[in-house]
């Protein structure tokens, strides 16, 4: 008896997951409710020819649909901000700004970033092909890049999303030369008013 009763339990949370187009329904439902985000954020940075780690410490911000502001401030800084079409970089020396219309390259790194923090790059299906998985806690998404440009840059990305929230908590880069970024997202605050200079790229 005691058998049959855990195969009914067993069956009844099987039934209870979400497949892989439902999870990425789910997150981009999410995505698209959140009005705006705040974080601090820890980037470890591995070096494979070096074989050590590089940590920083900053905080992010975002604000629906295209504000973005990634800020660091351990052990330097630094700061990138993307407003429109306009993306701003600050740091102690000089700031500039780029119209990211007329330059190809960071038109396509604010476009990732900005998916990547939302989670919507799931069903970018021209860039990137998806693969799911699942622990007891997360969604994790394995993103291969389709293009040829992008491939040159990395191997795949890594998006851990927390099943609690089902928004990105954990983001890894995993580039060609075998170097790996790890960028983990704390005290995550969602929709709280963010004052409108955070954003200036003047």
């Amino acid at each position: 008896m005691i058998v049959f009763a855990w195969l009914a339990v067993l069956c009844t949370v099987h039934s209870q997951e979400m497949n892989d187009e439902q999870v990425k329904q789910h997150i981009n439902k999410t995505a698209a409710a959140l009005k705006s985000m705040q974080c601090d954020f820890v980037q470890t940075k591995h070096i494979k020819l070096l074989n050590e780690d590089m940590v920083s410490k900053g905080k992010m911000y975002y604000q629906q649909s295209n504000r973005l502001r990634w800020e660091y401030v351990s052990p330097y800084t630094y700061t990138f901000i993307l407003n429109g079409s306009k993306v701003l970089l600050k740091n102690n020396k000089r700031n500039d700004v780029i119209d990211v219309n007329q330059n190809k390259m960071f038109k396509e790194i604010a476009r990732i970033m900005m998916n990547s923090v939302v989670g919507t790059c799931l069903s970018d299906e021209k860039d990137f092909k998806a693969s799911m998985s699942q622990n007891a806690t997360e969604w994790i998404a394995t993103l291969q890049p389709m293009r040829k440009d992008m491939r040159q840059m990395m191997q795949y990305i890594v998006l851990h999303f927390s099943k609690e929230k089902a928004m990105v908590s954990k983001v890894e880069l995993i580039e060609k030369k075998g170097d790996k970024t790890v960028i983990e997202l704390k005290n995550i605050r969602t929709n709280a008013a963010i004052p409108a200079n955070t954003f200036s790229v003047n």
